[in-house]
Formats: structure tokens, C-alpha cells, sequence
């Protein structure tokens, strides 16, 4: 039953993050302090960028921190989260297909690959929960088209700005914390549009240029001379024009803080200095417990398109790749402790792939795709969804049909867990109604 499709390598898959970030990417200055004709204020250091507007009273905020983990690549929803009570999978997977003794236990006809063990405590505990055959109502095979409407979330319309930047757009402007892109220096798509945001690399690399990345008492020295400096060069200047100014060095000052004071996660939480989803991960949790106003976070997980050798349980890349998602969100998970009460993890992938093998032992660009929750306010220990069946009569051009848009899902955390208002307006259009997976705060 494998395809005679081979594909060692993809026309559109040379499509990267850094090519769907037009919209963000432009505005940001480089190598100095400086303002932009929109107003904004555009920081630059190794592994360092900002984009950050001014407000004189942030707004009150008292919704969960929203974490969202893009599985870059399109993920494999379905050796993730494997249907293996559907008969139709191992006829059509014989070679990488997870027979059903290997799999933890799920829910139903489903059970979870067994690299995720480190999560199963959290699936156990009701903390973590699953959303199988999400996807896109107007899908696309290739990366670029379809990272950039997920990230878009509002098909058929003509809006340009990403549904984060909607949402906190409706929120009203924080404190410069307020939205974070971890882990890159430059925004994602869905932070596209006029709401603040802060990108870095790492927290310990987000300094001044001019200031001793090593050296903290300098760098605490030189931003006190910068804002002296800027002070002064703004003093009677209108709040649009001196507020970034103010906004980014308040934001360094924070980080020159955490810097000074360091890091220690909470007993058990153990993180691998050698993944840099991890390191994100506990940058993340560092800025939660430090409380900075922190209300979304962005985080880029690469690599997930496996057209070849995705591989079985003893061999190929997919293990790898779910065995570091893994421990990364145990570790992060553990690190928050009780904060974990007011987070919301959830991951979401362009697209899924094909249910049918293809001859290279991996399978191709498809359609439907399983999206993970985890936090204190899940309903979890389930899958949730409408399974459409793997039949070929159930298909969709050969791929998993999507039977829950993905906004769906999104729209059910912004409101139960978010206080989100104006979700019309966050996912224009969107019709289904909420899965139940979630329970507000």
C-alpha cells in the first residue's frame, strides 16, 4: 500500500520563517537606537530586535498567558497523536506506522506516540489534551501559502495583520512585555500589525549594542546613560513620539535586571542547553514567574517536513524531533509549578501530511493535523474533535480532512481562558463553535 511518490526534496519547502515575515520585518532599525516614521522604536544587538509603541496607562490584564508553539514544517499530526483503532492506518502506513502496542494510552481509537512519556503525567492529570482533524477551511499544500493564512487567520478577507496582533490590538496596549517572540530576533506573521511586540533570541542576549553582553554592571551603567541621553533629547516632546523611546529602555532595564539576577528552574525541571526550543522554553518560564505583564508568547519549533525517513520506533528523524518537544514542555511545565494554573500551550502546523506512505519512507504535504493543548484550565485526558475516518471514501485528495478550522480551537482559549473581546473581529467569519476542551477561568 505505499505510494510510488518519492520526494527527496520539495519545491516549496525551501520556504522558510525568515520568507513569511515580510510584514514584520519591515519598520525595525539596526544597529542603533533610533524612532521610525510609524513611531515605533527599533532596537538591534546580536540576537536582539523591537518593535514597541507607547501607552500611558497599560492596560489590566487578567487572562492566562497564551503560549503558541508553531510546528514549523507541517508536523505529522497523525504518527503524534496515532488513530491506530482506525483500520485503515496501518494498511496505509506498513512501514512507519505505529502499531498499537508501542503507543501510550489515549482516548478511543487513539493513542500517543511513545516519545511523548515525559507528557503523559500532564495527559493523566487532565493538563494536557489533543484536537485531531484541525486544519485550514481553504487549504494549500504549499508552506509559504499556508503559514502565512494561518498566521493571517481571517481567510477571504482582505486584512493583513496577524490574529495575535488582532487580539492584543482589542486588548489595549500592556507593558512592553506584553506580546514576546522567544527564540528569534524577528516577529511571526501573526504578530503582524500595529500591537507591541518584543522579539528576542534569548533574554540574556537582549542588551544594547554598545553594552558588554558579559558584563552587567556596564550594561546597567550604559542604559542609564542612554536614557539620560534620550531623556533629555525627548523632554516636551509629544507622548507618540517620546514614549518608545521610554517603552524600550524600560524593557532593557527589566532584562538587564533578570540578567544580573540569573536563573534557576524549579527542582526537576531540566532543560537541554543543546535544544534551543528548550532554552526558549526557559527564558519563557523565566519571564512568567519574574511577572513582567507577559500575556502572549510566540515560539518557532523548525524541521517538521519529513518526506523522507520520518521513520519507525527504532530509527528516523521523527523521534528526535518528538523526543526534544517532549522534554522541552515537561521541563517548562515542571519549571512553572502552580503557574502553570494561568498558562495556555497550544501547537499549531501549516498543514499535516498525507496518510498514505510515500516511497521514501516519509510521507508528503497534506491537509488535516492534530493540534496539542496543555495548562491548569484543560480539559484533557481527550481528544477532541470529529474523526472523519481514513477510508479512502473519507479522504480528502488523499489527506486527512479537516473537520474543526483551527480558529475554532483558537477562539475557545482567547475567550475561556483569555477574556478575549472582539473575536469576531480576531477570526472574521469563523462559523464552528466551541469543542469544549478548555474551561473558563
Amino acid at each position: 500500500m505505499t505510494s510510488d511518490v518519492t520526494t527527496e526534496s520539495c519545491p516549496t519547502c525551501p520556504a522558510t520563517a525568515a520568507d513569511t515575515r515580510g510584514v514584520s520585518r519591515r519598520g525595525l532599525l539596526s544597529g542603533m537606537l533610533g524612532l521610525t516614521a510609524a513611531g515605533y522604536v527599533g532596537l538591534s544587538a546580536p540576537g536582539m530586535s523591537t518593535r514597541l509603541a507607547f501607552a500611558s496607562t497599560p492596560s489590566a490584564y487578567e487572562g492566562d498567558v497564551l503560549v503558541v508553539l508553531s510546528l514549523r514544517g507541517g508536523a505529522d499530526g497523525l504518527s503524534i497523536v496515532v488513530p491506530t483503532g482506525d483500520p485503515d492506518y496501518l494498511m496505509k502506513r506498513p512501514t512507519i506506522g505505529v502499531p498499537q502496542g508501542a503507543l501510550l494510552p489515549g482516548d478511543g481509537i487513539f493513542g500517543l506516540h511513545p516519545e511523548l512519556k515525559p507528557l503523559q503525567p500532564l495527559w493523566q492529570s487532565g493538563a494536557f489534551g489533543a484536537v485531531h482533524a484541525v486544519g485550514q477551511m481553504d487549504p494549500t499544500r504549499s508552506h509559504f501559502e499556508a503559514l502565512r493564512e494561518m498566521e493571517r487567520g481571517a481567510p477571504g478577507a482582505s486584512l493583513r495583520s496577524g490574529w495575535l496582533d488582532r487580539a492584543l490590538t482589542q486588548r489595549g496596549t500592556g507593558t512592553p512585555f506584553q506580546a514576546v517572540n522567544l527564540g528569534d530576533a524577528l516577529p511571526t506573521q501573526q504578530l503582524a500589525g500595529p500591537a507591541p511586540v518584543l522579539a528576542m533570541s534569548s533574554v540574556n542576549s537582549f542588551v544594547l549594542d554598545i553594552a558588554d553582553g558579559d558584563d552587567a554592571t556596564y550594561a546597567a551603567t550604559e542604559l542609564a546613560r542612554w536614557r539620560r541621553a534620550l531623556t533629555t533629547m525627548y523632554d516636551g516632546a509629544s507622548a507618540p513620539i517620546a514614549g518608545p523611546a521610554s517603552a524600550a529602555l524600560s524593557a532593557l532595564r527589566t532584562t538587564v535586571g533578570l540578567k544580573r539576577g540569573g536563573y534557576t528552574p524549579a527542582p526537576g525541571a531540566s532543560y537541554d542547553k543543546d535544544s534551543d526550543l528548550a532554552m526558549a522554553l526557559r527564558d519563557l518560564a523565566r519571564l512568567i514567574k519574574a511577572g513582567v505583564g507577559l500575556q502572549v508568547a510566540a515560539v518557532e519549533f523548525d524541521d517538521w517536513d519529513m518526506h523522507d525517513d520520518l521513520g519507525t520506533l527504532s530509527a528516523g528523524r521523527l523521534r528526535g524531533k518528538l523526543r526534544e518537544l517532549a522534554n522541552a514542555l515537561a521541563a517548562f511545565t515542571t519549571d512553572l509549578g502552580p503557574r502553570l494554573a494561568d498558562v495556555t500551550i497550544v501547537t499549531l502546523s501549516e498543514f499535516g501530511r498525507r496518510v498514505e506512505e510515500n516511497g521514501s519512507a516519509g510521507v508528503d504535504h497534506g491537509h488535516g493535523n492534530v493540534s496539542l493543548v496543555i495548562g491548569g484550565g484543560v480539559n484533557g485526558g481527550k481528544v477532541y474533535g470529529s474523526w472523519p475516518g481514513l477510508a479512502d471514501a473519507d479522504l480528502d485528495d488523499g489527506d486527512l480532512a479537516a473537520t474543526t478550522d483551527y480558529r475554532a480551537l483558537l477562539a475557545e482559549i482567547l475567550t475561556k481562558r483569555c477574556g478575549q473581546p472582539g473575536i469576531s473581529t480576531v477570526f472574521p467569519g469563523l462559523a464552528d463553535g466551541p469543542l469544549g476542551i478548555v474551561r473558563a477561568r
